[in-house]
């Protein structure tokens, strides 16, 4: 009988591997073995390191980012990849138009490509897709050579490092790097990326996840990481975090820059709790960079704590990691949110780490962040409050009649759900049911007397989706009537050559 590979995980039981597949399955991606993992903390650890990889790159940087600011960090980053890419090194770089937009202008970006930058765009506006700006690239991440990645929560602007001589604190955030098998998965979710928005990279450049084994720790001492990069639809995160919720024996705690979990997700952590796990929700508070945001986290924390969850708000100006940790196991970090946009509509990235170290690393952690933070809890009356004895109010100035109205909705929008689905609703929500019905009336006569205020914002939505459907058709017909380019076909010959027999 032939040894086992030096790489090669250990056996695993039959109900820990029970459990891979699951997660698996949920995730769409498979545990990589053998990687070496280092968690970092805020812009001032992720930033250096990332500059110090991209000046040290000698084959390729792939930089995948949400937004780069026009400031002094992103000046920082802008020289190094102009550095590399002007000694020959094929840097490619890709920001999200809504993202990227007002960060950064087009002096910016032509700078990088007069340098021999690849800059691409995603999803800019186009007339045959509405609603495509809902789907944006929300990915954080960083290759270089094939050899070492980052991913993170963070964005590139000097909001995550602060202005310590204006007395202006940096963001909170949270990103890991990665050696081994596993980077050529993040770099396979780049090449996708480039691929949907343009040319794909040369076959040359392509690497395959085994191709990386040369860079793998000893397997006595290397990690276990999932890598999960998710795009419009897939929805690989919500199944795993709605999965971990549910295994989850001892703890979970979790924490998110935007939480606006749906009702399924809220239902798997309070399930949770009331089970006995300890689960907690760590969110911005007045330093919220997002009103509109912060006002829907708020409308949902009454069902968690009535729930037994445990609902913390950050006492510094802005928390924007993304991160959970589950029985001092598993732990994720990454890109995604806990709302539909992340879980649905956008293309994201996390890397999920199964090692007792590292997660016992990320505990400490939010024990730490947990100092600068203020319990919410449910004191007489219903009323939630801050424990220091401060109410939980919305933050007035810019975007505050509109966080109201978005709050609204969701709550409405719940409730009515749960009337329709005939689900029983619980007391705090009978309030909620109240307001339902008054905005249905209210609509009424608004309908009767004055249906054009309703009537012509439909007409134009309906006329602009029905072009938009037209000209796909037209040019979903006109290319299905061209033949096919030989590089695809080659492309798609090698795809079933390589495919496993039956």
């Amino acid at each position: 009988m032939s040894e086992p590979s030096p790489l090669a995980p250990p056996a695993p039981s039959p109900s820990t591997a029970l459990a891979d597949q699951a997660f698996s399955r949920a995730a769409g991606a498979a545990l990589s073995h053998g990687n070496s993992v280092r968690l970092l903390k805020d812009g001032r650890e992720n930033y250096p390191a990332m500059l110090e990889a991209i000046r040290s790159a000698k084959h390729a940087v792939h930089f995948e980012c949400y937004f780069i600011c026009d400031d002094a960090a992103g000046q920082d980053f802008a020289r190094a990849l102009g550095e590399r890419a002007r000694a020959g090194v094929p840097v490619r770089l890709v920001y999200d138009w809504l993202g990227g937009h007002s960060t950064a202008g087009r002096k910016f970006w032509n700078a990088l490509r007069e340098q021999g930058v690849e800059v691409r765009v995603y999803n800019p506006p186009r007339f045959d897709q509405p609603f495509g700006w809902l789907s944006r690239n929300h990915r954080k991440s960083l290759v270089v050579d094939d050899r070492i990645a980052y991913v993170t929560g963070l964005c590139i602007g000097q909001a995550w490092l602060g202005e310590p001589a204006k007395d202006i604190e940096a963001w909170r955030d949270t990103g890991i790097e990665v050696r081994g098998p596993a980077v050529a998965e993040v770099a396979a979710a780049f090449a996708d990326t480039w691929a949907a928005i343009g040319d794909p990279l040369p076959p040359a450049e392509s690497t395959a996840p085994s191709a990386l084994s040369d860079h793998a720790g000893e397997s006595a001492t290397g990690v276990a990481v999932r890598v999960v990069a998710e795009s419009a639809g897939k929805a690989g995160m919500l199944r795993l975090d709605t999965l971990v919720a549910g295994l989850a024996r001892r703890t979970l705690w979790l924490t998110d820059a935007y939480y606006a979990g749906t009702a399924v997700y809220v239902e798997a952590l309070r399930a949770a709790a009331g089970d006995g796990v300890d689960v907690r929700l760590l969110v911005p508070g007045r330093g919220s960079d997002l009103s509109l945001v912060q006002a829907v986290s708020r409308a949902g924390y009454r069902s968690l704590l009535e729930g037994g969850v445990r609902v913390f708000e950050w006492n510094g100006p802005m928390i924007h990691a993304k991160t959970a940790v589950a029985d001092a196991k598993w732990a994720r970090i990454g890109s995604t949110n806990l709302n539909l946009a992340s879980w649905l509509g956008n293309r994201e990235i996390d890397l999920v780490v199964e090692d007792g170290a590292f997660a016992c690393a990320m505990e400490a952690m939010y024990l730490e962040d947990l100092e600068n933070s203020t319990e919410i809890v449910l004191r007489p009356g219903f009323r939630v409050r801050r424990v220091d004895g401060g109410r939980v109010r919305r933050r007035r100035g810019a975007g505050g009649s509109a966080s109201r109205a978005a709050a609204g909705a969701l709550r409405v929008g719940n409730v009515v759900g749960a009337a329709i689905t005939r689900r029983v609703l619980g007391p705090a929500e009978s309030r909620l049911m109240a307001q339902a019905g008054f905005l249905v009336l209210v609509l009424l006569p608004l309908g009767i007397w004055f249906p054009r205020l309703l009537a012509w914002p439909l007409a134009i939505l309906c006329g602009w989706v029905g072009f938009a459907l037209l000209l796909g058709a037209w040019k979903s017909r006109r290319g299905a009537a061209r033949p096919l380019r030989s590089r695809s076909a080659e492309r798609v010959v090698e795809v079933e050559s390589k495919a496993p027999v039956p």
